[in-house]
């Protein structure tokens, strides 16, 4: 198959930092591995090559990286130790100076890594002096969408699946638009053959990611039409996409990751409210409930347009679930925008918040900002929003109490002597209930109750 193979049963760590978008590139990765005969190991065991799929979206972020590339070193002094992603696409110069890397990547090459080691190990055979100095390939220049699909077995019945890549947006707090470059989109036909696929071995759910999600299919529009996030022609592919995947047989659910407000107008809804597939939840991103502060992370919109997104939604989905990501001590919050930001996610009343501390992000227009927040300031707005999120996320659970319910079973586990089922509702709430005759993979009706366990709503059949 290959002219020199040196990959074949080599032993192959992977670990990915960072999102669902993240998490799929490496899982396409494991399989071009195992394409070369190369066998998959738990990234805790001794392996022959480790590949760090590594985030720069904090410096934070780029910590971790580090550590996870260091711990690969340190596991097997001798392995290749592969850092792949944003933050070698950042920081290439960086790492190669580390010393525990061998080989050095960036974006837009995930389906060839695989190549490329094997291409490093039989320079290194052919000429030892290569093991002295990494390894950098990069692809600056290159915009199109990489074809990434993934063909293996997942563990689990929900399936993310990769259809965007890029970011034209610029916000001020954000170095992805340089580390993944413009906005690019995965061709329909791949998608949904890929969904087809899936659907064959007896998959359920989809979840379709993406770097910037809502400007799928834009490429061809102009800048401000990408970061208005509108057409002159009325077409609205993220939408189109959806609505044929909803016909594909044996797709029960259909969800996706984070989207903007502002592709939440009242065609857009009335249009996806009749794919019965897709599921009535909505990861709307946000950022901050204070003016002030959206208009200083340079973000596209205003608390006036997301709160009338979120009622568009209300009115088309019965109890739809609204989560959100909401940034804490952004550079001159004062404590008056973080208490409208508190207001603000009150007032919404999300399902679910993901609280960051601002993080600090070498090379933004937000690094350089005055009026930096202490850490411990930051950790104590943190804390209050999380108090705020859990009684939401508790009210809007109990919302449901006595209600009878959709849940897609995953997972068998034991409790207490007894085997419970557990598993997700149509909006995301994830539910625990006495496992009888169900599997994972079928859909059941239960009613909800008030109780719980962790994170987890009990639930009767």
């Amino acid at each position: 198959m290959y002219l020199k193979n040196l990959l074949l049963n080599k032993k192959a760590a992977f670990f990915s930092l960072g999102c669902k978008v993240n998490a799929y590139e490496t899982e396409v990765m494991r399989q071009c591995f195992m394409s070369y005969g190369a066998v998959p190991v738990d990234f805790k065991e001794i392996a022959d090559i480790y590949v760090v799929n590594t985030c720069t979206v904090t410096n934070i972020a780029d910590r971790k990286s580090r550590q996870m590339l260091h711990r690969a070193k340190s596991m097997n002094p001798e392995a290749v130790i592969v850092a792949v992603g944003c933050y070698v696409q950042e920081s290439a110069e960086e790492l190669e100076k580390d010393g525990a890397v061998n080989v050095l990547i960036g974006n837009r090459l995930k389906n060839k890594v695989a190549d490329i080691v094997n291409e490093y190990l039989v320079s290194c055979l052919e000429n030892p002096e290569n093991k002295e100095k990494p390894v950098i390939v990069m692809n600056n220049d290159e915009q199109d969408y990489e074809e990434l699909c993934t063909i293996s077995d997942y563990k689990n019945l929900r399936v993310d699946i990769k259809i965007q890549d890029g970011c034209n947006q610029f916000c001020s707090y954000c170095i992805i638009p340089y580390a993944r470059g413009r906005i690019s989109s995965r061709k329909p036909e791949s998608v949904l053959n890929e969904v087809k696929s899936l659907a064959e071995r007896g998959f359920k759910e989809v979840v379709l990611t993406g770097i910037h999600l809502s400007s799928y299919g834009l490429e061809d529009y102009s800048v401000r039409e990408q970061a208005n996030l509108k057409t002159d022609d009325g077409r609205m592919p993220l939408l189109e996409l959806i609505e044929k995947i909803s016909e594909i047989e044996g797709i029960e659910r259909i969800r996706t990751g984070s989207v903007e407000p502002r592709i939440i107008t009242e065609e857009f809804v009335e249009r996806l409210s009749k794919c019965t597939r897709f599921m009535p939840h909505f990861h709307l991103s946000l950022q901050s409930g204070s003016d002030g502060v959206l208009k200083r992370m340079n973000r596209k919109y205003d608390t006036v347009m997301y709160e009338k997104a979120c009622d568009i939604l209300r009115e088309y989905y019965y109890k739809p679930s609204i989560t959100t990501d909401i940034i804490v001590g952004f550079p001159g919050e004062t404590k008056e925008e973080f208490e409208e930001c508190c207001e603000f996610a009150e007032k919404i009343g999300f399902s679910a918040i993901h609280i960051f501390p601002y993080s600090v992000r070498k090379g933004t227009k937000a690094a350089g900002m005055p009026d930096q927040l202490d850490n411990n300031v930051k950790g104590e707005r943190a804390k209050k929003l999380a108090e705020i999120e859990e009684k939401l996320r508790i009210d809007y659970e109990n919302s449901f109490v006595d209600e009878f319910r959709n849940v897609l079973c995953e997972e068998i586990i034991e409790f207490d002597g007894k085997i419970y089922m557990t598993g997700h509702t149509e909006e995301y709430v994830k539910t625990i209930f006495e496992a009888k005759e169900a599997s994972p993979g079928d859909i059941v009706m239960v009613r909800m109750s008030g109780k719980r366990l962790k994170n987890m709503v009990f639930a009767e059949v």
